[in-house]
């Protein structure tokens, strides 16, 4: 499969670019920047159809498509499958297994909760839901902010304690990772790991799509060594070309051959049936009933709007901040 792999070419499917990255997503972001450590070459796609899906980013080759939803996500499924693997030197060094699970857990969560709830979302809405009709934009946006406060165990009662500890994780980390770093190339033994990709594309999302008057971009800000790195990685390895500015629309999983060079068109080609995998048809089941269940979600929003009397609605304040909007 591997060699298959190889002679067909990669294609990684991603969120749309937007500040100034080729994604802003910090789903996808990281897998751009480990494939580029890798040196391997790959297309790069957008997907515009599902803004909360958690597929996303995806990797094709020919009959080959690995999902971030699966096996402890895409860096890892990559590595399972024999494809790229810049830890197999590092996975007996203590510090770097602890180092990886704090950028994972810790400022995982933390740049989660800045673009969701930390801020006034803006750059959340520019990231996943610009690309849809307002309000069902409005309505996905309330709905994922619902889910990372779920996630995150946010409630009306904690939420001020919950954002302190947040922040505090953060500063520990960034102040772990700035003494890791130093002066060297790489975190550890002078080249690149999954964890400079994970670390790498946070950063630069951080510093690039937050506001200033982020507090998770102040944190980074106070190490100097942190912000040169990332800034020296985005010279480096990410390519800023005038493409980004016009996404490739990509609906699913696509069955033909990746081609090489830059699209010149995304008229779709004449291409040999194959049989689709079980989870390229799921992907495909999801394709068509999105819009049907967006807009249910849209009529149900626009009902509750119009029933101000109704008392077993309860939203946060903050929720009816963003839905007013």
């Amino acid at each position: 499969m591997e060699g298959e792999s190889e002679s067909e070419g990669y294609s990684l499917v991603v969120r749309k670019p937007c500040f100034g990255l080729p994604t802003a997503c910090p789903s996808c972001l990281p897998l751009y920047l480990y494939l580029r450590f890798a040196n391997i070459p790959f297309l790069l796609d957008f997907n515009l159809v599902f803004p909360d899906s958690d597929q996303i980013p995806y990797v094709e080759s020919g009959d080959y498509v690995a999902y971030n939803n699966e096996k402890g996500g895409l860096i890892e499924r990559l590595k399972e499958d024999s494809i790229i693997d810049l830890d197999s030197e590092l996975y007996s060094v203590p510090e770097w297994i602890s180092t990886k699970a704090m950028l994972t857990s810790w400022l995982a969560d933390a740049i989660m909760y800045e673009l969701w709830v930390g801020s006034d979302g803006s750059s959340a809405q520019i990231i996943y839901c610009s690309d849809l009709p307002w309000p069902m934009g409005k309505v996905l946006f309330v709905k994922q902010m619902r889910s990372v406060k779920q996630k995150l165990g946010i409630t009306k009662d904690n939420a001020e304690q919950k954002e302190e500890e947040i922040y505090r994780k953060a500063s520990i980390a960034y102040g772990a990772l700035s003494t890791r770093l130093g002066d060297q190339n790489f975190f550890f033994e002078n080249r690149p790991s999954s964890l400079d990709a994970i670390f790498s594309g946070q950063a630069l999302i951080i510093l690039q799509a937050l506001p200033e008057t982020s507090v998770l971009r102040s944190k980074l800000l106070e190490h100097g060594n942190l912000v040169r790195y990332a800034e020296r990685v985005k010279t480096d390895f990410v390519d800023t070309g005038p493409s980004y500015s016009a996404p490739h629309f990509h609906a699913e999983p696509s069955s033909s051959n990746p081609k090489k060079g830059p699209r010149q068109s995304s008229k779709p080609k004449s291409k040999p049936k194959r049989e689709k995998t079980k989870e390229e048809k799921t992907f495909k089941r999801r394709a068509k009933y999105f819009l049907a269940t967006q807009l249910v979600a849209v009529l149900l929003f626009l009902t509750l709007m119009g029933r101000p009397d109704d008392s077993e609605v309860e939203l946060d304040d903050d929720d009816e901040g963003y839905i007013n909007d």
